[in-house]
């Protein structure tokens, strides 16, 4: 059976099943692109492996990261004729496709489904979203370490709790998300790795002075 992961602890087994029973499993690469924004909307999708980014492209062809999904995280579900922004996968990536049509049927004669589904299953996506409004004024020290911070929570509340976060995304992915250049984003994990804030690993960085980043972010 397809088994969906899902931050919606509220979802009965039943509603789950539901939505099990019209989920075609799919893997890409590394790479690979999910969808494009502009795209018809054809599916909507649950990550269930793997970290996706999501990003716009500017109209004078920079590009705009908007945020990461990770698993359990739904994408598509604004209910558009066409997507907002474009998906693809950092390393390989599994997800549960649903047709839209296929979806929209249910949540038609469920509508509750769909209320909870936004209510839980966006969660992240809008914290992610919300915290780049917050980050506008501060410094790249500051928009870094929040970033930090937030992606440890993330994986925290996926059961991953874990004093090394996970960073599979690349720098550029990160100045591209934290309205910084690379070199800026390089330099500043160099600093905070220099006074024993982080202690960079491969694949992500370990928190060494939890107390001193937690002071900063606030």
């Amino acid at each position: 059976m397809v088994r969906l992961v899902s931050v919606c602890a509220s979802l009965t087994g039943d509603e789950l099943a539901l939505l099990e029973q019209l989920a075609t499993p799919t893997h890409f690469g590394s790479g690979e692109t999910l969808f494009t924004q502009g795209a018809e909307a054809h599916c909507v999708y649950n990550v269930t492996g793997g970290v996706v980014r999501l990003y716009k492209l500017l109209s004078d062809g920079r590009r705009q990261v908007v945020g990461f999904a990770l698993p359990g995280d739904f994408l598509g579900l604004a209910m558009r004729d066409a997507y907002g922004f474009s998906a693809d996968a950092i390393g390989d990536v599994a997800v549960c496709a649903f047709s839209r049509a296929a979806y929209t049927a249910l949540v038609d004669a469920k509508p509750h489904l769909l209320k909870r589904l936004h209510e839980f299953a966006t969660h992240e996506l809008t914290l992610a979203h919300e915290q780049m409004m917050l980050l506008g004024r501060r410094t790249a020290e500051e928009k870094l370490i929040c970033f930090l911070l937030g992606m440890q929570q993330r994986w925290a509340r996926l059961g991953k709790p874990s004093v090394t976060v996970q960073l599979p995304m690349t720098r550029q992915d990160i100045a591209d998300f934290l309205g910084l250049t690379i070199e800026t984003v390089s330099r500043t994990f160099t600093r905070l790795a220099k006074d024993k804030t982080i202690l960079i690993v491969p694949g992500g960085v370990r928190v060494m002075n939890a107390e001193r980043m937690h002071a900063i972010a606030a």
